[in-house]
């Protein structure tokens, strides 16, 4: 907002000589001081478009700092599509575990799930995503904050030496259980996705599971999407050798 301030503030005062040269006498300027002029005031101009589109785009967006399912893109975007990838990050003195609400096991992923627990000394990384406020509600009910199960809070995350203000959900009555097979494999695509540091990707690859074999419909939608995009990248991979062959026939 104070950029915009301070762009507007410029395009008045270039605004005002423009007219003020109109007014008394712009016809004694040379042609390339009045087109230096004109470009200077088509800059401004210019500037004050971007910043203020960027000033609006900050209005209509959050940061999510995600470490859990939600670190792989193609989760996340089943529910919320806006959702594009901001950076990596660390959220220092935290740690990851892994339970249920009440003890109440999750019927999406037959395990426990992710959350956070404040302690000093250990870190947690994960993605910060950059989503519209659109899709803040199907975020939450993601996360069941309606029903209780997980309430959001805003923390301070480190990314490439700079701290960032980001949404994130803590379990509340949590008890502890461990995660699925599958589950954790959604984690750890997510992790080696967007890469994450090795040694963290060792950490979640030590996890112990409760070695659930069963079916997993959440799996199943996943690997229908990954499937799509194998062959939508493949049929743009195709198209693209076609047009190469017909132009080398050229």
């Amino acid at each position: 907002m104070i950029m915009v301030c301070e762009c507007w503030k410029a395009f008045c005062h270039s605004a005002a000589l423009l007219l003020c040269m109109l007014c008394y006498g712009s016809t004694r300027l040379s042609s390339s001081a009045t087109i230096a002029f004109f470009s200077f005031f088509l800059f401004i101009v210019l500037l004050l478009l971007i910043v203020f589109h960027l000033d609006m785009e900050d209005n209509h967006t959050f940061l999510y700092f995600a470490y859990g399912s939600n670190l792989l893109k193609e989760r996340l975007q089943l529910r919320n599509p806006s959702a594009t990838v901001f950076c990596v990050a660390q959220l220092k003195d935290y740690k990851l575990v892994f339970g249920n609400y009440k003890g109440l096991a999750s019927e999406r992923w037959q395990g426990g799930v992710a959350t956070i627990e404040h302690s000093p000394g250990d870190e947690v990384w994960g993605v910060v995503w950059r989503m519209n406020t659109s899709d803040l509600e199907s975020l939450d009910s993601q996360e069941n904050v309606t029903l209780g199960a997980y309430s959001p809070a805003q923390l301070a995350v480190k990314a490439k030496g700079q701290d960032l203000s980001c949404r994130t959900y803590i379990m509340n009555s949590c008890v502890y259980a461990p995660p699925s097979p599958q589950y954790l494999q959604v984690i750890m695509m997510g992790a080696e996705q967007n890469g994450l540091p090795k040694d963290y990707q060792e950490k979640l690859r030590a996890i112990t599971t409760n070695m659930y074999k069963g079916p997993l419909p959440m799996m199943a939608e996943l690997d229908r999407v990954r499937r799509a995009k194998e062959r939508d990248l493949q049929d743009y991979q195709d198209f693209g050798s076609s047009k190469n062959q017909v132009h080398f026939l050229l």
